[in-house]
């Protein structure tokens, strides 16, 4: 008994040697790969986003071992495998460097991510969005003297830094359509000019605007686009604003608030009014919010019906509709902030923690611009 027992171990033990040996020698053919070649066929198969770390495990397992051609079985092999392009499907945001920029704050208590410069690979999101061929909408307002002063620094300025390399259409509201500059845009990318009714107060175009963004979402654009962004039209690109802004619901902070303590933020104190709100996480603004068409739909509708209910009440919010953006994304938390890099105003003396200024305000106007 105890022989045929040795037996039986002496055969086990040969058999888990064997398949030692044989496991050694595959590590050792794989490892013979061909470094360079290897690596281009990685970033063809899956994206280059992670070839920072292939080289990592590379250099670490494999030193040592002297170049060769791969077989032409493993390639194949390996090829099938790979085909499913695995890193484009991957949560990009879970690569956010969160702790690159200890001097602000870069995520909210309900783990939405602060975009700063820094926290992301601007190459990864930019292959991601292309890949999965995402579309965004841009809709802005030129209405009355704002044509003029402002849309065509808006829109040159835009073709040379919002979201390039994606196909973007900007629908321009104007009550002067004939007025709109005809500006060379890029492949795929276009200018669509839509006319709307001019208010006699500022502040109704301004509030208005909620309702024609949630119509023209309706009518046209959950047709074609995956993304929106609205945005004021006296403002200026200076600088990448890229596809890492692109999120389900997106906020911007108020470069003039995001320092200040809480009690400072001018929320809408009124009781009467449907944007009342005595405390808050942040404050944003207006100036630009998106996401996906759903909810930038879903945010202008409510924007709209609470501007609506304190107009039958007598009452007007204020800050107009920042103020009921403010009440909206304070009930719906936003799953993306942006940080004032994403809309400057170069009168701010402090202006350290900004290491990429991507848009600015325009000097303002009011007097001159502004018809009551």
């Amino acid at each position: 008994m105890k022989g045929h027992y040795c037996t039986a171990m002496s055969r086990q033990l040969k058999s888990v040697k064997g398949f030692v040996i044989v496991f050694c020698l595959t590590l050792t053919c794989l490892g013979v790969i061909n470094y360079t070649r290897y690596l281009k066929f990685h970033t063809e198969m899956v994206g280059s986003e992670s070839i920072t770390v292939l080289e990592k495990y590379l250099y670490n397992t494999l030193k040592g071992y002297k170049p060769s051609a791969v077989p032409l079985k493993i390639l194949t092999t390996t090829k099938e495998v790979l085909k499913k392009p695995v890193s484009m499907k991957s949560n990009l945001d879970d690569t956010l460097n969160f702790g690159a920029r200890p001097a602000v704050e870069t995520q909210t208590s309900w783990k939405a991510p602060i975009i700063w410069e820094g926290l992301f690979d601007p190459k990864a999101y930019d292959e991601k969005h292309t890949h999965e061929k995402t579309a965004v909408a841009l809709t802005v307002f030129a209405v009355g003297r704002y044509l003029d002063a402002y849309l065509s620094t808006f829109l040159t300025s835009a073709e040379k830094h919002f979201m390039l390399g994606l196909p973007v259409t900007y629908y321009v509201f104007t009550d002067l359509p004939d007025k709109v500059p005809n500006i060379t845009v890029a492949p795929q990318r276009s200018v669509k000019v839509i006319k709307v009714e001019k208010h006699t107060r500022w502040q109704d175009i301004s509030m208005m605007r909620m309702k024609t963004i949630s119509d023209v979402i309706e009518s046209d654009l959950r047709h074609k686009f995956q993304y929106i962004f609205c945005f004021d039209v006296d403002q200026e690109f200076k600088d990448r604003f890229g596809s890492e802004a692109l999120g389900e619901s997106v906020a911007l902070l108020h470069a003039h608030y995001y320092k200040l303590p809480k009690y400072r933020f001018t929320y809408d104190k009124n009781p009467k009014s449907k944007a009342y709100m005595e405390v808050g996480d942040y404050y944003y603004h207006a100036a630009i919010f998106g996401g996906s068409w759903q909810n930038v739909k879903d945010l202008a509708d409510t924007c709209y019906q609470s501007i609506m209910d304190d107009k039958q009440n007598d009452v007007e919010a204020l800050w107009h509709d920042e103020s009921h953006l403010n009440k909206y994304f304070w009930v719906k938390k936003p799953s993306r902030l942006l940080s004032p890099e994403y809309c400057w105003d170069p009168i701010i003396g402090d202006k350290s923690d900004i290491h990429v200024t991507r848009l600015v305000w325009a000097p303002k106007q009011y007097e001159a611009l502004r018809t009551n």
